[in-house]
């Protein structure tokens, strides 16, 4: 586990069997990165994987329309009323 205060952004490349996940600090050095099944359960390990390094900020996903669907969140009616 690294410093839950240190703030982090991912990156999660998305593919039909995988997702291969990244993580970097607020400078952009690399901390980590591994990749996880496509599945309900490799999902819930990515996403938790990614709060193990740190407070993430903002999370980058290639392929929301597809592969990366699952991951993205729907419209927030907080955020953006507008939907």
């Amino acid at each position: 586990m690294t410093d839950q205060h240190l703030e982090v952004i991912a990156g999660v490349d998305t593919h039909g069997q995988t997702h291969h996940a990244a993580v970097v600090d607020l400078l952009g050095r690399h901390l980590a990165d591994k990749e996880f099944p496509a599945t309900s359960s490799g999902y819930r390990q990515l996403m938790a994987w990614l709060g193990s390094h740190g407070t993430v900020t903002a999370v980058g996903i290639e392929g929301t329309g597809a592969y990366g669907a699952e991951l993205s969140p729907g419209p927030d009616p907080v955020r953006d009323p507008g939907g």
